[in-house]
């Protein structure tokens, strides 16, 4: 073995140490995406109650003691406000106290996890008359379950990673870099759409209006991930990718819903992109854009701040390209 050979293996880490860094980096991968489903539960799950008051008290009482801090419940005087509280985001489902018949009031488009929650609820109300169950916002035909919806938030956070992984390695000028990033963005967003609406029948809505939310998130991650890979190299890249990654898309609440997440771990998915694309998504696609406005604000955010990144990045680097000027040395008379 030649000298060269040696001081190669000598620079290499021991067996060990990979096989360490291996193991952390495969736990780490678990704890994130298994541990929010396995601790999944209502917690502060917003739902209207309406009826008269001892027994909105009494349901109160019943479900707190049930499931402690699991519902934040509001009390509205009627089923068509209880039902508008829903169709608004306002809440999840509803309780309607009927003295004929109770009704569990439910919107499996904004959680089919929680609408089964609410319709367990069903047979509690009264052994003698078990409540009816009523889904006011239901999910389409063709994806009862919601698995579309689900499912496509791992390719829209893959989407924005690989844009700026492959445009930071294919594409030198950062500008044109942005310019990729942005086109993608629309490229892909209109693709991710066509096949979720058209094909798989998991959304319902305005067709650009959904494309339009998906290609927001991918430019706002794309954008963001670009930045700092410009502003810190390859580790900027990689630290911005683990956090949606591990962060971002675990915390997302698109199997369930932010609410039925561990204690604050649901309102940080929120701030990430690709928790506000899930909401933002099932709000314009099923309720006419209620609640919206606050995950697209989130999403704009990024974006900018992914445009404030690429351009500090783009000065940071013009002052390295431009050398000091020197003063030529004096001539003497």
């Amino acid at each position: 073995m030649t000298t060269e050979a040696h001081a190669a293996d000598r620079r290499r880490p021991p067996l060990i140490a990979v096989i360490t860094l291996l193991t952390a980096v495969l736990t780490v991968l678990l704890i994130a995406f298994a541990w929010p489903a396995a601790r999944s539960e209502p917690r502060d799950l917003p739902i209207a109650v309406s009826g008269p008051a001892p027994a909105v008290q009494q349901v109160t009482a019943r479900l707190d003691q049930a499931m402690p801090g699991g519902f934040e419940i509001t009390a509205v005087p009627d089923r068509q406000a209880a039902v508008q509280r829903i169709q608004d985001r306002d809440a999840y489902g509803a309780i309607v106290l009927d003295a004929a018949q109770p009704e569990i009031v439910t919107a499996s488009a904004g959680g089919p996890s929680v609408a089964q929650v609410l319709t367990q609820l069903a047979g509690r109300m009264s052994p003698e008359a078990p409540a009816k169950v009523t889904d006011v916002v239901p999910l389409p035909q063709d994806d009862p379950r919601g698995a579309g919806l689900a499912a496509g938030a791992l390719p829209l956070v893959l989407g924005g990673i690989l844009a700026a992984g492959a445009l930071t390695q294919l594409v030198r000028s950062g500008t044109k870099r942005m310019i990729g990033a942005l086109t993608f963005a629309v490229t892909g967003g209109l693709a991710l759409a066509a096949v979720l609406q058209y094909w798989l029948g998991s959304f319902e809505g305005s067709y650009l209006g959904n494309s339009g939310v998906i290609a927001l998130s991918i430019a706002a991650i794309s954008l963001t991930l670009l930045g700092l890979e410009w502003l810190l190299g390859t580790a900027g890249l990689a630290i911005g990718g683990a956090v949606m990654m591990l962060l971002g898309n675990p915390l997302s609440g698109m199997t369930s819903a932010p609410e039925m997440l561990p204690s604050g771990w649901g309102a940080l998915g929120q701030l990430l992109p690709p928790g506000a694309a899930g909401t933002a998504l099932r709000s314009v696609s099923f309720f006419d854009g209620a609640g919206a406005a606050g995950p697209l604000v989130v999403l704009g955010c990024w974006l900018l701040a992914g445009l404030v990144f690429c351009g500090l990045g783009a000065l940071r680097g013009r002052g390295r390209a431009v050398p000091a000027r020197q003063e030529a040395p004096a001539v003497a008379a």
